[in-house]
């Protein structure tokens, strides 16, 4: 996907949701593939902890949405407990695309076919800018920590331990 090309369908649609809500920031097509936090960091030049993950869990077959910082990993007993369930799992992609209406690797936090629970990682508090997939693996859009509670409805929370240099290269629903 190049700036040059029709926006994909599920850009547009997040596109269309952000313009909506007045979000000021565009969405910005990356030259390579995003679908990891520290790929989405190194073609932006920011700290891999401003990119926002959007992991899709499955929660007795209900999705569950987490914006997590991209140096931060889910802890999902953790997450489980908060939410009290009995456990929640790493979505299926074919889960994830009935649920989002996007593929992973460029799961926006908004523009899904119909509202999804979200938590929203304090983590991504620390950066006055972080940046989101905006639909699609190359696509991208500026926001801050709490212009995502606002467009997601989404609810603050602790979502594992400290940051992990590890949950960088990890592929994610990002």
């Amino acid at each position: 996907m190049t700036a040059a090309e029709t926006p994909h369908p599920r850009v547009a649609e997040v596109e269309q949701v952000l313009r909506a809500s007045g979000v000021a920031g565009g969405v910005r097509v990356l030259p390579d593939s995003a679908r990891t936090a520290a790929a989405a960091a190194a073609q932006l030049g920011v700290e891999v902890g401003a990119i926002a993950n959007s992991l899709v869990f499955d929660a007795g077959d209900v999705p569950l949405l987490v914006l997590t910082s991209g140096a931060h990993r889910v802890d999902e007993a953790l997450v489980a407990d908060l939410l009290g369930v009995p456990r929640i799992t790493r979505a299926t992609p074919e889960f994830v695309r009935r649920h989002t209406g996007q593929a992973i690797g460029g799961v926006a936090p908004v523009g899904h076919p119909e509202p999804i629970g979200t938590l929203v990682d304090v983590e991504l508090a620390r950066h006055p800018r972080v940046w989101a997939a905006a639909g699609h693996p190359h696509t991208v859009f500026p926001t801050s920590y709490d212009e995502l509670l606002q467009l997601t409805g989404g609810t603050p929370a602790e979502v594992g331990p400290g940051p992990s240099p590890a949950a960088a290269d990890e592929e994610t629903t990002r």
